[in-house]
This record gives C-alpha cells, structure tokens and sequence, in this order.
C-alpha cells in the first residue's frame, strides 16, 4: 500500500495504531481487573485487539514503502526498526483477550476458573497493555523526531 487519496497511507494508517493500542490495553485492563466490564466488554476488546493486530503489519509495509521513497537517514531508520517490532506487542493483546474470552465464558457457565488464573490474567493484561501503550508511544516519538527533527518537543 502506497498512497490513499494521494497521502502517504503511513500517515494515515498510523493514526489508527496510535488510537488502537492504548484504548485496547486500557479496555483490556478494565477488562481483567473488573468482571462486569469484562462481562459488557470482552468481545470489542477482543476485535480491537485483532483489528490492531491486522493492521499493524499493513502500517509497517506502508511505512516501509514510505521510507523507501523518502531515503534513509538514522532517524528514519530508527524508527522504521522501533516500527517493525510494534508487531510483538500487539499480539500478546490479542492472546490476553483470548484468555479472557475463556474467563468470561467459564463464568458464564458458572464453572469459574478460579482465582489464580483471573489474577494471572489480570497480570497479563496489565503487562501486556502497558508494553504496548509505552511501545506505540515509543514508535510515535522516534517518527515525529524523524519528521520534525530538532523542531519536535
């Protein structure tokens, strides 16, 4: 994918990344820490969390594309590799929320799994979702200072 209505889709893609990620692992968290959420929730989470995991690797091939026209300088290249590993955060996403499915339904069913996986699941959540919020913020910061150079805050 190159262009959208002439625009770099890099550019446009990457506004849904940056949305994405952080209201996944914040639904996410709700989700594991506080059954009745996850009770309303689980199943947006869930594809939020394949929606990001989708379109993750068509931001980078964008970017990559868009590198590519633009020439490689350091900073372009540093955050095309912080880009390329975006991939490894928002999967473990996805497979949080997969365990919640089986949390939530087993509740459901009123065959809870019992404590110790809900607090594991609850710990993942939270690592998983604070891996990914830190990690977009990461990719964002090293792209605005790869744009804006020295002009960026």
């Amino acid at each position: 994918m190159s262009t959208i209505n002439g625009l770099p889709a890099h550019v446009l893609l990457v506004h849904l990344i940056v949305v994405f990620v952080p209201l996944t692992a914040g639904l996410l968290i709700l989700s594991a820490v506080w059954p009745p959420a996850r009770r309303r929730l689980i199943w947006l989470v869930t594809a939020l969390a394949a929606i990001t995991v989708a379109l993750t690797p068509v931001t980078t091939e964008a970017g990559e594309w868009l590198q590519h026209k633009l020439g490689g300088s350091p900073a372009i290249d540093e955050h095309a590799d912080l880009g390329n590993t975006m991939i490894y955060f928002v999967v473990p996403l996805l497979l949080v929320a997969a365990l919640l499915i089986v949390v939530h339904l087993r509740d459901e069913r009123g065959r809870p799994v019992g404590r110790v996986v809900t607090v594991l699941a609850a710990v993942l959540a939270i690592a998983a979702g604070g891996a990914a919020t830190t990690q977009v913020y990461r990719i964002g910061d090293s792209g605005s200072h790869a744009v804006w150079g020295a002009q960026a805050p």
